[in-house]
């Protein structure tokens, strides 16, 4: 490939960068397919043409993925892969188009698909010298989740427990990926029926993100909730009670953006309330998170 095409291909693709990191991923895609045509216009059989190619489909890939275009963004990572060939210099390109073309397959809702190409994007990272340690589990992490799904809760601890014993190796547990796996760690046994081990680990996540993000982030009023719903089944109701406090708390200070999750502890509160016979206050919180829900809606 020539000078002036290659410098060319990286202005787009510069281009691309400043554009999605501003949010406009319609322009930001339209620079990306200039980037595509242009290198497929010098492709050749050098591997530096072949290189630019792939990555610029693997860009736009990212791109369509982002925008929920999943079928445009599988057949971009696809090409790509085929374009690579399996070659020892760019195994961690490949655990990384592998990993992507997973998580399209996801988004297409075709879990079989997703959890082979997740199973070979760990194959490449651990092939790549240096092995990637951190892409491996967050790997395991997504195969955790398919399994989980599909009722297998043993293969999703072996793949949970994997991403944990890495992020644990690599990161400590005052991170926040680490709190990440271990909450969900403790919702695959609450799942299960484990709630003591549920509660243990929901409590490690929510002490690490109390530490890490702060007491007002929107993971850390998850982890309220989570902990409060594994408390109510090892007997802690008291301390339930105000776990699920802080988690309603925080989600009404967050605003509309998290209108999902605050109506999701609401309920979870509320039928709480209702169990231990305050009746009268649950509706009271019930009636307080619908004004607050439908606010938006009555503003326009």
């Amino acid at each position: 490939m020539d000078s002036p095409t290659a410098t060319l291909i990286g202005i787009l693709q510069d281009r691309v960068a400043t554009l999605r990191a501003a949010g406009d991923l319609n322009e930001a895609l339209h620079a990306a397919n200039a980037a595509v045509e242009k290198s497929h216009q010098a492709l050749g059989t050098n591997l530096d043409s072949i290189d630019a190619f792939a990555s610029a489909l693997e860009i736009r890939g990212d791109i369509h993925r982002e925008l929920r275009n999943f079928e445009a963004a599988r057949d971009d990572y696809r090409q790509a892969i085929d374009l690579l060939q399996d070659r020892p210099d760019l195994f961690d390109q490949l655990g990384r188009l592998h990993a992507a073309l997973g998580a399209a397959y996801d988004g297409l809702g075709r879990a079989e698909h997703a959890v082979n190409n997740w199973t070979q994007a760990i194959d490449y990272f651990e092939r790549h010298e240096p092995p990637l340690v951190l892409d491996i589990a967050a790997m395991a992490n997504n195969l955790g989740f398919i399994a989980k799904a599909a009722g297998d809760l043993e293969t999703a601890e072996s793949h949970f427990l994997r991403a944990l014993e890495i992020l644990h190796s690599q990161l400590g547990q005052e991170h926040e990926q680490t709190a990440t796996v271990s909450g969900n760690l403790g919702s695959l046994y609450q799942a299960g029926g484990y709630h003591e081990q549920a509660r243990e680990m929901h409590m490690i996540a929510l002490e690490t993100r109390r530490s890490v993000l702060g007491e007002e982030h929107p993971d850390t009023a998850q982890s309220h909730n989570n902990l409060a719903l594994a408390m109510l089944n090892t007997g802690d109701r008291s301390w339930a009670r105000r776990h699920f406090e802080k988690a309603l708390t925080s989600f009404e200070a967050l605003g509309p953006e998290y209108a999902e999750d605050l109506e999701a502890v609401a309920s979870n509160y509320c039928d709480f309330l209702r169990e231990e016979g305050e009746v009268n206050l649950a509706n009271i919180i019930a009636g307080r998170v619908r004004e607050v829900l439908d606010a938006p809606a009555s503003n326009q």
